[in-house]
């Protein structure tokens, strides 16, 4: 059983947000972090009808702290109108927060606007290779995925299902989200079984018998609540036909495929190559989110189908990647990747292959490598920049 080794996120030393789907860790880290801090959990029912009925509270009970002293609350989207408390906390007192949530939703569509840039915002995702010193196997990972209780829990398969429901009922329902439960457990298993597929909503809507505004809408709360996110298609300064609908990824493979109903059983072979994706587009967003890189990550497909999986603009270029499951790395792989490389120039564009086989192979300028080779050159920052020091 794997032991959960220190997670990568730095403590900031100014107020914060800190999002992140449930489980992921955020309260763990927290405590880890700020253990002398004043703790406001919102998850405790006593506790959030305390403060809904008069947010002033927060600021009576923390005014006569010293300048500097952290403050904790949990789950603050529960009870969004405490931010008002605590704008006027950090403008008046100068006081610090940690304000962590697993949905974004309530607070970016009130008043709020997330402070107005009074505090930074971070993101903590599930573990990441590096975290588990590369222990895991792509088998087990592309099946449970890597929250940290589904690692180190003992039976993924029932905690990962007991996640499904306890999201639908404790995210979805009572945060009155959507008002036809049942309508979005249809969407969520099918989104799931389109997950990293380009995305098309009409025939998501016939096949979840809603309308196309609604799965819309569906989709906005899955990337509201932090459980998906858009990866949308790159676009030639030039203009030339290619794909335009975007695709979209859940935030976990074990999520995937227990939202998918596929989790009792081993993925099958058309379920691994858009696993492989999700893990690896997960895997490079929590890198560019810890290294705060700010790079966007894109797809590229033309019109007559040639596509890269990913695409990145770094500050040296053009990162192309090409993943495939396959254990064995073919020559038709590289046709996306060459097509870009001709589109862009070579000189601007590094293009990696990734796979499930064991050795690392050189096709002219394209550097194929097996998925944990990859992944250990990507957090020793050769892939995208050096890292800085994570010290302090």
């Amino acid at each position: 059983m794997l032991i959960m080794l220190t997670r990568l996120l730095k403590k900031p030393t100014i107020s914060f947000f800190l999002f992140g789907p449930r489980a992921t860790g955020k309260s763990t880290w927290i405590k880890q972090h700020f253990p002398d801090a004043i703790y406001y959990d919102l998850l405790n029912t006593r506790e959030k009808l305390r403060l809904s009925r008069d947010p002033g509270l927060l600021f009576r009970e923390t005014e006569t702290q010293p300048p500097g002293t952290w403050v904790v609350i949990d789950e603050v989207q529960k009870v969004p109108g405490l931010l008002d408390e605590v704008h006027r906390l950090m403008e008046s007192r100068s006081i610090h927060f940690v304000l962590s949530g697993s949905s974004a939703r309530k607070l970016r569509h009130g008043a709020s606007n997330l402070l107005a840039g009074r505090a930074i915002v971070q993101h903590l995702f599930p573990l990441v290779s590096v975290e588990t010193d590369f222990e895991m196997t792509v088998s087990d990972t592309l099946r449970y995925g890597t929250l940290p209780l589904a690692i180190t829990g003992g039976d993924p398969v029932a905690y990962l299902s007991a996640y499904a429901d306890t999201y639908l009922q404790e995210e979805i329902m009572a945060e009155a989200l959507t008002r036809n439960i049942g309508n979005f457990s249809r969407f969520l298993e099918i989104a799931a079984r389109q997950n990293g597929q380009i995305t098309n909503v009409s025939s998501i809507a016939r096949d979840a018998a809603v309308s196309r505004q609604t799965v819309q809408n569906y989709f906005e709360v899955l990337v509201d609540t932090l459980i998906g996110s858009w990866l949308h298609p790159w676009k030639l300064k030039r203009s030339t036909k290619q794909v335009a609908h975007p695709k979209f990824y859940l935030f976990d493979c074990g999520i995937v495929r227990a939202l998918s109903g596929r989790l009792p059983y081993p993925p099958a072979p058309e379920e691994e190559g858009h696993l492989l994706e999700t893990f690896l587009f997960n895997e490079i967003r929590a890198y560019i989110s810890y290294e705060r890189l700010h790079y966007p990550l894109y797809f590229w497909c033309s019109y007559d189908g040639v596509e890269v999986d990913l695409l990145c603009e770094t500050g040296q270029g053009f990162l192309a990647l090409e993943i495939k499951a396959a254990s064995r790395w073919d020559k038709q792989y590289n046709r996306g990747l060459n097509r870009i490389r001709s589109e862009l120039g070579p000189q601007n564009v590094t293009c990696y292959g990734i796979y499930q086989g064991e050795r690392q192979l050189t096709w002219n300028t394209i550097t194929v490598m097996p998925v944990h080779s990859f992944l250990q050159h990507l957090w020793n920052g050769d892939i995208m920049r050096p890292r800085e020091s994570r010290d302090g």
